[in-house]
């Protein structure tokens, strides 16, 4: 891998970011599974890169100092077929780099010494151990700090040739030259202007009327790497992605074997900046006098080439139409492959291995956890042990994140928001399996008078002894919650009021809010819990969805001790895991025999659909004289649903008279 990325900001990502980096590794899939398959088209259907044509047999076979005259060169093809390299593959070159403001240079000999920045004899071809580097300083003229093009000038001949196109003695047979530019033209990120709410003796800022539409900066990056591609064979010269065809160069006199069809091109070079990131460049302007320039020349492997060159040219190509509104595969703004190449950059290779592999898992652990809490959900048909407490503050907690997603959406892909808006629905709708929503007038004790109509919950149908219990338990579960919460939220607020920065009261509102539920997280279960401690069951669990949801929770402890954090954030990863050893616990405690249908109505395993409640429905009147008889032997003072081996013999027995 390139040196030339440096090591920056770290591919660390918050909670906040967490979908960002799924919608990410699914983005980087899709782009390999694209690129393969159009390969995979382009071979089938128009041949390979060395297969010939109708117009003429490639040239390989031509050597370019045998090459027909021009006017022996009949049916001449302006635009060539098939091209071949024009100087054996294991050529050594001399390497010449000029940088300048100037599209087109005067005689070498005429610019400043300081001009040239590498100047490398006897480059072999091929030789992959032959590497050259270079660092030094140069120049920022006064054009290129007011967004004019900083232009490298490469010059490349056989060892011992003349470079300069402007001498004498120069034969483009022998040397070439083509240009590069060093700088980058990227839209500006806008900028949130941020104050503290309670400085008053702030100077207040004068209105400037900011510019609409994208603004255009010119940005450098200081570590170049120049790739030399050997063994490129022929090549279809109409049939190459555009990527790779614009890093070659044909022979200047437009020659052509006799067929009239093919010609010749010469050694390929690549400048590589597929490892530039956008958070290590420095915008040019009237104060960046001078700049590092960090240079390396080596061989890289054809297959290499043309992998980074398509997709850099791809992801550039959307970066740019994101900065200019059009929409972007990711609904984000064409930033994912940068945070995916600063991973690459930071990461062990081994540790990168692992984090992709268990970010699949954590995939697939988060859509078994919405299918089986949905499958568990459609079957409820009662609220014992359900925190309904608990489900209105998730829909809450929800709502909080979408808004705070929303009023950060510069950077967050309309997918994250997809998924956060899906999340809320879920659990709006527990809350409707649970009790109903209705809107009524306000009573005369309501404290909503004013309002033409409020929102209530009513109960189902009329609880039994469980459910009532179940509504007393998750009262008391919330009352003590409360008295934790809402001092350390109140705390918080505080602390960002004083010492942080908002962009506005609402963004201080939301961002409190949301630092609150990204701390607390699941010490929302605390409540279902207690209700499970004092119930004595957890029959009433989804255990499947909780389980998915658990795993998922190791999987962050893995990406909180691999990314770079505060030690003290480290450790508030582990909230979670202490809330899923109690669940363990309690379900070792309170043990549910599968086998029978539970106190609370549920046969089976209740979070597998098809089975359970659904097989206890269709059996018809032998089974509820089965589940009578099976009731009865029930100690009176066991609420859980588990039997002895005695029991369950004599339940046997019973029916099977």
């Amino acid at each position: 891998m390139p040196e030339n990325s440096g090591r920056g900001a770290p591919a660390a990502a918050n909670g906040q970011e967490g979908g960002g980096g799924k919608s990410m590794f699914q983005t980087i899939v899709q782009g390999i599974a694209i690129f393969a398959a159009t390969q995979f088209v382009v071979n089938q259907f128009f041949g390979s890169k060395t297969a010939s044509t109708n117009g003429g047999s490639p040239a390989s076979s031509v050597d370019f100092k045998d090459r027909p005259d021009a006017t022996a060169v009949a049916n001449y093809s302006a635009i060539p077929l098939n091209i071949v390299p024009i100087w054996p593959e294991d050529s050594s070159l001399d390497v010449k780099i000029y940088v300048s403001s100037l599209n087109t240079l005067p005689a070498l000999s005429s610019l400043p010494k300081d001009s040239l920045i590498l100047d490398e004899k006897d480059f072999k071809q091929g030789d992959y151990k032959d590497s050259r580097e270079i660092e030094t300083t140069i120049a920022v003229p006064k054009d290129v700090q007011h967004n004019a093009t900083l232009w490298a000038h490469f010059f490349v001949g056989l060892t011992g040739s003349e470079i300069d196109p402007k001498a004498k003695t120069y034969d483009p047979a022998k040397a070439y030259h083509f240009q590069r530019p060093l700088n980058h033209y990227n839209a500006k990120k806008r900028v949130r202007k941020l104050k503290n709410l309670l400085d008053k003796n702030a100077e207040p800022e004068e209105e400037v009327e900011e510019p609409q539409g994208v603004q255009i900066a010119s940005y450098y990056h200081p570590n170049f790497t120049l790739a030399l591609i050997p063994n490129t064979g022929t090549q279809a010269w109409r049939q190459m992605h555009p990527a790779i065809r614009s890093n070659i160069v044909l022979e200047g006199s437009g020659a052509r074997d006799a067929s009239g069809q093919n010609g010749w091109y010469y050694p390929v070079f690549y400048l590589n900046t597929f490892w530039q990131l956008r958070s290590h460049m420095m915008e040019l302007n009237d104060t960046v006098t001078e700049v590092p320039l960090k240079f390396k020349l080596y061989n890289l492997v054809n297959w290499q080439y043309s992998m980074l060159a398509s997709i850099d040219d791809s992801m550039k190509q959307q970066q740019q139409q994101a900065a200019f509104g059009a929409p972007s595969p990711t609904g984000g703004d064409g930033s994912e492959m940068e945070k995916f190449k600063e991973i690459l950059l930071d990461t062990n290779s081994y540790l990168l291995g692992t984090t992709f592999v268990v970010s699949i898992f954590h995939m697939v652990f988060e859509g078994l956890a919405f299918k089986s809490d949905i499958a568990h959900w459609r079957k409820k048909k009662d609220v014992i042990g359900t925190s309904v407490r608990t489900i209105l503050a998730n829909v809450f907690m929800q709502a909080i994140i979408f808004l705070y997603l929303v009023d950060n959406a510069d950077g967050t892909s309309w997918m994250i928001l997809a998924g956060q808006g899906f999340g809320i629905l879920l659990e709006a709708w527990k809350i409707t399996k649970t009790v109903d929503v209705r809107l009524r007038e306000p009573g005369p004790d309501s404290s909503f008078k004013f309002l033409p109509y409020v929102i209530t919950f009513e109960d189902k149908h009329k609880l039994t002894e469980k459910e009532k219990q179940t509504q007393e338990y998750d009262q008391i579960a919330f009352r003590y919650l409360y008295i934790v919460a809402i001092p350390l939220l109140g705390a918080y607020a505080v602390y960002s009021l004083v010492y942080e920065t908002h962009k506005s009261w609402y963004s201080f509102v939301i961002e409190t809010l949301v630092g609150s539920v990204y701390a607390y997280g699941f010490l929302m279960m605390v409540p279902s819990l207690y209700i499970n401690y004092r119930l004595k069951s957890v029959a009433h669990m989804p255990s499947k969805a909780m389980t998915y949801k658990f795993l998922n929770t190791f999987i962050d402890d893995l990406f909180a001790f691999t990314i770079r954090m505060p030690t003290l954030h480290r450790l508030a990863t582990l909230r979670d895991d202490v809330i899923f050893f109690i669940w363990l616990y309690q379900k070792y405690k309170y043990r549910v025999d599968y086998s029978r249908v539970n106190e609370f109505g549920q046969g089976g395993d209740s979070d597998d659909e098809g089975e359970g409640a659904e097989k206890v429905e269709g059996d018809g009147e032998g089974v509820k004289k089965a589940l009578d008889q099976d009731t009865k032997l029930l100690k009176p003072s066991a609420p859980v649903a588990s039997a002895t081996g005695a029991e369950k013999k004599a339940g046997a027995k019973k029916r099977k008279s």
